[in-house]
């Protein structure tokens, strides 16, 4: 039991860093700014978000346990607000789109954060 217990902790740390090895190699291999944030935003906070869950369960205390879940909760909420928020300054400041993108629906429309910044 106790074997199996280990495993599973192992197998959820090397999950989680194999989610943050892909991050960083999204960082590194993807055409522009946008799609790079995209892919270190999602599978950094699923990485990370697994090896707090291996990190709770190899130290099994209540307050461990709390904090693992305070951080979580933290990823999960402010990952997505902040990665959108780089996303629309990144577009607003004008950088080039890969070519490979299908449209540009928000080019001018009201929410087109270009058009903000410049009228």
């Amino acid at each position: 039991m106790l074997e199996a217990y280990q495993a599973l902790i192992g197998i959820l740390a090397v999950a989680g860093a194999a989610f943050c090895a892909i991050a960083a190699i999204g960082l590194a291999r993807m055409p522009d700014a946008i799609t790079r944030m995209h892919a270190s935003s999602k599978a950094g906070t699923l990485g990370c978000g697994l090896i707090l869950v291996a990190l709770a369960l190899y130290f099994p205390s209540v307050d461990v346990a709390a904090r693992v879940v305070a951080a979580i909760l933290f990823l999960l909420l402010t990952t997505p607000v902040s990665a959108h928020m780089i996303g629309r300054a990144i577009y607003a400041s004008g950088e080039k789109l890969w070519s490979g993108t299908g449209r540009d629906e928000l080019r001018g429309t009201k929410d087109d954060p270009g058009e903000r910044l410049n009228g």
